[in-house]
């Protein structure tokens, strides 16, 4: 397990060393939450125009069970495992970019912000599997930007961020076939 741990900083020590001035702009709007806001609009218009209001609310209720699940996990496993964030690790202080005007949490195993995207993401892509086949890419695309956003600012590690996306992958999965079986039970 030491081993892997180390591997684990190697690669995010060379991740996190691509990295430019130039492009450390586009990464911190990439990483911080607000920026998805238009996603989440243009999510919400499709559900409306492919389900309908009552389905609508169905799903607004299912994505806010599903942030609420995949974020309350995140913290358990911070605070459980309590692996630091490279930002906090003495021994990779100076050898890493921190392009964040704050490190965040002194724990980041597993990343919250890869677990909530890649459910969001994964969750709309098994809902509207029928329906803007070529966009649900486009959804995993922007779930994999923002978790390598969170190595290139220098918050987390690349395990951090690969449990994440598996986590927020299974519950995106998961909360989407409960939406379908509510769907089904209460015939909204």
């Amino acid at each position: 397990m030491e081993e892997l741990l180390q591997l684990d900083k190697v690669l995010f020590l060379f991740l996190n060393g691509l990295g430019t001035e130039g492009w450390d702009g586009f990464w911190l709007i990439v990483t911080d939450k607000k920026s998805s806001i238009p996603l989440y609009a243009t999510l919400l218009f499709f559900t409306y125009k492919s389900f309908g209001l009552k389905r609508t609310l169905l799903v607004l209720l299912m994505v806010a069970l599903l942030i609420t699940v995949t974020d309350q996990l995140a913290n358990f496993f911070k605070y459980g495992v309590k692996r630091f964030r490279p930002c906090h690790d003495e021994a990779l202080i100076e050898l890493m970019r921190l392009v964040k005007n704050r490190c965040g949490g002194k724990y980041g195993y597993f990343s919250a912000h890869a677990g909530n995207s890649f459910a969001i993401a994964s969750f709309f892509v098994f809902l509207l599997q029928d329906r803007f086949k070529q966009y649900r890419y486009l959804l995993l695309v922007w779930a994999a930007l923002v978790a390598y956003s969170r190595i290139y600012v220098g918050v987390h590690f690349p395990l951090d961020v690969l449990t994440g996306a598996l986590i927020g992958l299974f519950f995106g999965w998961l909360f989407s076939k409960l939406y379908i079986f509510t769907h089904q039970k209460i015939r909204v």
